[in-house]
């Protein structure tokens, strides 16, 4: 085997400063240019290393001790936070991760030449964790005991947990009374190895509005051996609860919940507001696990979208009708387009609960939609995305070219795409009009959720700002 010709080799040991951190919240040390990637260290600090892992391009070091302390850095009063990645940004200053997000879109608008494009400071929240109204945790059985927890980075070994950090603490205490009632009936674990045992996840969503809370038991069985009596202990150990549900997935997947449901206990369904409007949220609903700052995000792209009542919109990756019965209200028809059926079937009934008549929604691919639009003559005024990690497809950037909205509000949550899809808009005649404003979803995560606002170009010339 050639030997790789790098400045450095796997067990070495060395002191040097942090450069940089990468989008994924590691720090970066170079040595000659070469990059090697340490977690759990900040910018400006002094760390003795050791190299770990070795390829062409890049290496991975392991944090031996610091030298000098970064002025950014906390203390983090739980290290399973860091090593679970509940928390990988847990040892930045809150302002500092803030600026951390506004640097990273900064920095990929640099790399794509599109430096004139602005960056607002970021969006956070005065109270940056308890902040998830929704938990999905793994149970396993560990030691002799069932445990519920959260998987170590890039691994399947749980961690066990009982304090979440940057979940609601009513959903953090659901778990335990659900996790204790599994051990009181001697509730099998799934074994991913075996593909044996009973429990796989224990999903606890709680309306931040409304309170109301909802108990997901994902199991690998058909049968829940002790159902009623397990329904009965959550309802008494859980004041808040209005709906227990075994949803069932016998599949060997890492997908977390299957399609069948089975209520066991109370409603079907839990309802919480967001923007004023009232939301029903089944187990399978897509439902943004920060109602705080989701309220901001889409309160920004719908000031963006300057609507005065006269406008149709089209609102791509419209989910269950979050923004699109939001911006309804201000609009004179919305379209919204979703690839699963559920949340359409979801934001149908939203739409019907809300009173809310001048909103459509179709089950279909964006950007096979888009374009079928595109053929019938639809003209929007406004188009809204909120797309996936993944960004947009180019033919639905080529539809809306084709559609000539006046204005187009693009919320991202990944920069990297966002980035290459104003490369692509640029191409179909669009620019962005006002600085980019990133909004922070996901406190103490390197998360950066953003919204953009796009207009045709009245000549090929970029605007200045």
């Amino acid at each position: 085997m050639a030997k790789i010709n790098v400045p450095v080799h796997k067990g070495e040991v060395l002191t040097a400063t942090v450069a940089d951190l990468t989008y994924e919240g590691n720090g970066v040390i170079k040595v000659e240019g070469y990059p090697i990637f340490v977690p759990y260290v900040l910018p400006g600090e002094q760390a003795e290393i050791k190299v770990v892992k070795v390829t062409t391009k890049f290496a991975w070091g392991e944090l031996q001790e610091l030298k000098t302390k970064s002025p950014d850095r906390v203390e983090i009063k739980d290290a399973r936070y860091l090593k679970t990645g509940i928390a990988p940004l847990g040892i930045l200053s809150y302002p500092a991760q803030l600026k951390f997000k506004q640097h990273q879109i900064e920095e990929l608008l640099k790399k794509a030449h599109l430096d004139e494009i602005k960056v607002m400071p970021t969006m956070g929240m005065d109270h940056p964790y308890q902040y998830r109204n929704k938990a999905q945790v793994p149970v396993k059985y560990m030691k002799g005991q069932l445990q519920t927890g959260f998987y170590k980075r890039g691994s399947h070994d749980l961690v066990p947990i009982e304090d979440f950090y940057i979940q609601d603490p009513k959903i953090d205490a659901a778990i335990l009374v659900v996790r204790d009632l599994l051990r009181k009936y001697n509730i099998r674990a799934y074994d991913e190895r075996t593909g044996r045992g009973c429990i796989r996840t224990v999903m606890v969503r709680r309306g931040y509005y409304s309170h109301e809370i909802m108990v997901v038991l994902v199991t690998n069985t058909r049968q829940l051996p002790h159902a009623e009596e397990i329904a009965a202990g959550i309802v008494s150990g859980v004041p808040e609860v209005k709906s227990i549900v075994q949803n069932v997935n016998t599949k060997r997947t890492n997908k977390l919940l299957g399609l069948e449901n089975h209520t066991l206990w109370g409603s079907d369904t839990i309802h919480d507001q967001l923007l004023g409007i009232d939301f029903t949220i089944s187990p399978l609903s897509f439902y943004q696990v920060n109602p705080q700052q989701t309220e901001k995000l889409y309160q920004t792209a719908i000031e963006a979208a300057g609507l005065d009542g006269t406008q149709t919109v089209i609102d791509a990756y419209c989910g269950i009708g979050t923004i699109s019965l939001a911006v309804a209200k201000h609009a004179k028809k919305v379209y919204g387009v979703e690839i699963v059926p559920a949340a359409i079937e979801d934001a149908k009934q939203n739409a019907k609960v809300n009173q809310i008549e001048n909103a459509e929604f179709v089950v279909g691919k964006a950007e096979e939609q888009m374009a079928k639009w595109q053929k019938e003559g639809l003209k929007p005024d406004v188009l809204i995305v909120d797309p996936p990690r993944k960004g947009l497809d180019e033919t639905l950037i080529d539809a809306a070219g084709k559609m000539a909205p006046a204005k187009i509000i693009y919320v991202s949550c990944n920069p990297a795409t966002l980035v290459r899809d104003l490369q692509r808009f640029a191409s179909v005649g669009y620019h962005v009009v006002q600085p980019i404003q990133p909004v922070d979803q996901f406190p103490q995560t390197p998360h950066v959720e953003s919204v953009t606002v796009l207009e045709r170009t009245k000549n090929s010339r970029q605007a200045a700002f």
